[in-house]
């Protein structure tokens, strides 16, 4: 026997011939698993005499005293985007008042969401942060299905059953195309983040729901999905200048991509705002650097992660806690791109 490695949930999974998932959810002893599934499980339990980590150690009712703060997009996005740095400079700040200790995780393969599953049925962290929701991302009911305490920086859809924090997004749009129309402009456009994010559709329900109490038509034309980064606004502002070429502002959902819109206009002579007013939205450090200062709608970024951990907290210390439903309030910054 010496020598011989401590079974591990992939054994587990391997020899019941499940995924890591359903080995996790028959430890936790969630009702999601099939009969059938639960008993192969137990049997490679049995067979391999697996113990989890957190009963090994003597943790099953005590803490870790630690918490995931889990992040599903590359390094590249996490570097450009100031969003994210804002989020963990929040989430940090208010566990620095406690002992807790933040893990910062990246999710970008399978893979890597395979060893947060193992982490998590393991009870290697006591809850879990996660912020850049994606509708589909099944992490979120992973998380729920588990019974780990788990709190969101966004929501999947306005259904979303796990407590969360997010800025008025559609309200800040809604006032950001109201500043533009205010300032005389007509042909209102817009750059949408991915469609598959509660954050982006908000985004363009606001821009639309503006046009229309003024009167105006919010065409379909008007409107280029992108992806947050600065080259999806290049291409969008591209497309958005052959499809509508008298477009004469544009409400762009991040500054990350109105940085890249402003690059395009700059690059197609089109003079900001004379030609084409700009608006952005997060009034990130990039508004206050871009050529000209961008006008962006503000959202209290740090205020969003420290509330997150703040309500995970509770959560921890009390798993019966009432979920929470947060919204926080944006304001418009007027620079001189529009």
């Amino acid at each position: 026997m010496e020598g011989r490695q401590r079974p591990t949930i992939k054994t587990v999974a391997a020899r019941a011939g499940v995924g890591r998932t359903t080995v996790s959810r028959v430890i936790n002893g969630s009702e999601l698993v099939s009969e059938q599934a639960r008993a192969a499980v137990l049997a490679a339990i049995a067979e391999l005499n697996y113990v989890p980590n957190s009963v090994a150690r003597g943790l099953v009712t005590s803490r870790t005293n630690s918490v995931a703060l889990v992040i599903p997009e590359s390094e590249s996005r996490l570097g450009s985007e100031p969003y994210f740095s804002a989020v963990i400079r929040g989430v940090s700040t208010a566990l620095a008042e406690t002992r807790t200790q933040l893990q910062l995780v990246l999710v970008r393969d399978q893979a890597e969401r395979d060893q947060l599953t193992e982490s998590v049925a393991e009870r290697r962290v006591d809850g879990v942060l996660l912020v850049s929701v994606h509708e589909h991302d099944p992490l979120p009911g992973l998380l729920e299905d588990m019974g780990l305490p788990t709190v969101l920086a966004g929501r999947r859809s306005p259904a979303e059953s796990l407590s969360h924090v997010h800025s008025d997004n559609a309200g800040g749009a809604a006032t950001a195309v109201s500043h533009l129309l205010a300032r005389g402009r007509r042909t209102v456009a817009t750059i949408s983040g991915p469609l598959d994010m509660d954050v982006a559709r908000s985004r363009l329900q606001g821009w639309r729901e503006a046009l229309e109490k003024a009167g105006h038509e919010a065409s379909e034309r008007l409107v280029a999905a992108a992806d947050f980064t600065e080259e999806g606004g290049e291409a969008a502002m591209r497309s958005l200048l052959e499809q509508v070429p008298g477009l004469d502002a544009v409400f762009v959902a991040s500054d990350v991509m109105a940085a890249g819109a402003l690059a395009e206009l700059r690059r197609q002579e089109r003079s900001v705002p004379d030609d084409v007013a700009v608006v952005g939205f997060d009034d990130s450090i990039i508004a206050r650097h871009t050529n000209p200062p961008l006008t962006s709608v503000r959202q209290p970024v740090e205020e969003i992660g420290s509330m997150i951990a703040h309500i995970l907290l509770k959560e921890i210390g009390n798993p019966e806690e009432p979920r929470q439903r947060v919204v926080l309030p944006t304001e418009l910054v007027v620079r001189e791109s529009s």
